[in-house]
């Protein structure tokens, strides 16, 4: 009995989907025109589940929505995976494919045209750029993922990102 109830304890716990953290400056500016970022929800997150000794994959979510309606030039944005001295800990590696997508104006999203390579984020370089033209909004996302988590027997580390203008 005892140990049925610890199973299932466990189980509860490693595959409950774990929150992504973000972080952003609100307050970016191109030329004169403001750039309005907003951090995706929760249940718009990738989903990663993450624990001792898997290969695992990362569910597709949405990280940030850029709004840059009112800028005439093209964007340069950075997004950075932040705790990369945590990750190392416990992952072997972890690689995840950014997108970039502009919204259509009927409530529909569109993939970026002239990204001529996919653009991914590992825990080597920790970055990622993309350049975003003016006149739209956007919405950066994690496409796909994969990991290898190492049997730490500790939860799994989270990625956390920011995204940074300039």
């Amino acid at each position: 009995m005892k140990s049925k109830l610890v199973f299932l304890l466990l189980a509860a716990v490693l595959l409950t989907p774990w929150p992504v953290a973000y972080a952003y400056d609100n307050s970016m500016t191109a030329g004169d025109a403001p750039v309005q970022v907003e951090a995706a929800g929760a249940a718009a997150a990738p989903q990663l589940h993450g624990y001792g000794s898997a290969i695992g994959s990362v569910t597709a979510g949405d990280l940030f929505y850029v709004d840059a309606g009112d800028c005439t030039a093209d964007m340069p944005f950075t997004l950075y995976l932040t705790n990369t001295d945590e990750l190392v800990s416990q992952y072997r590696y972890l690689t995840l494919e950014i997108g970039v997508y502009a919204d259509t104006g009927d409530g529909g999203w569109e993939r970026l045209s002239g990204q001529e390579a996919d653009t991914y984020i590992t825990m080597h370089g920790g970055y990622a750029e993309v350049m975003l033209p003016g006149y739209a909004r956007y919405k950066i996302t994690i496409e796909r993922g994969c990991f290898y988590c190492y049997g730490t027997g500790e939860s799994a580390v989270m990625p956390q990102f920011y995204l940074s203008m300039g």
